[in-house]
């Protein structure tokens, strides 16, 4: 007999209206930015670029998104996290795709689905059009 595993996931419809809940939220506030949603597994489920958003801003926002869904926690907190131990700021720092500022959140909580991931504005505007678009979904 074969046993199926099932987790949870974000859809695909819910992962385009997230971004384009951010992408609104930043418009309404003149900003311009890139925005990411990844799956659980890391895998990107949509994204938008605002025009005249920074080009290097792309990979930046993925990978918030990317950091937020490997470990359920928004990218502002990994400095709260590890502290003073400067072993631990310079090696996870040098971890490819690991964001450590604000700008990436966890789509759902606790058995999370996901993560969000804006980049183009400051950090904190970054983490306000991520919630936007978490609310978008239901999931603020």
């Amino acid at each position: 007999m074969q046993v199926a595993a099932t987790q949870p996931g974000i859809t695909a419809q819910a992962a385009a209206a997230a971004c384009a809940a951010a992408v609104a939220h930043a418009e309404q506030n003149g900003w311009k930015i890139n925005v990411a949603v990844v799956d659980r597994g890391g895998n990107l489920m949509a994204f938008l670029r605002m025009p005249g958003a920074f080009i290097h801003s792309i990979d930046i926002a993925i990978d918030k998104a990317y950091t937020a869904a490997s470990f359920g926690f928004p990218t502002k907190a990994w400095m709260g996290a590890i502290g003073h131990d400067d072993g631990m700021k310079f090696g996870f720092s040098a971890q490819p795709r690991l964001i450590v500022f604000g700008g990436g959140l966890p789509v759902g909580e606790g058995d999370w689905l996901g993560g969000i991931g804006v980049s183009g504005a400051s950090e904190a505007e970054d983490e306000a059009c991520a919630r936007a678009g978490l609310a978008a979904i239901g999931l603020a």
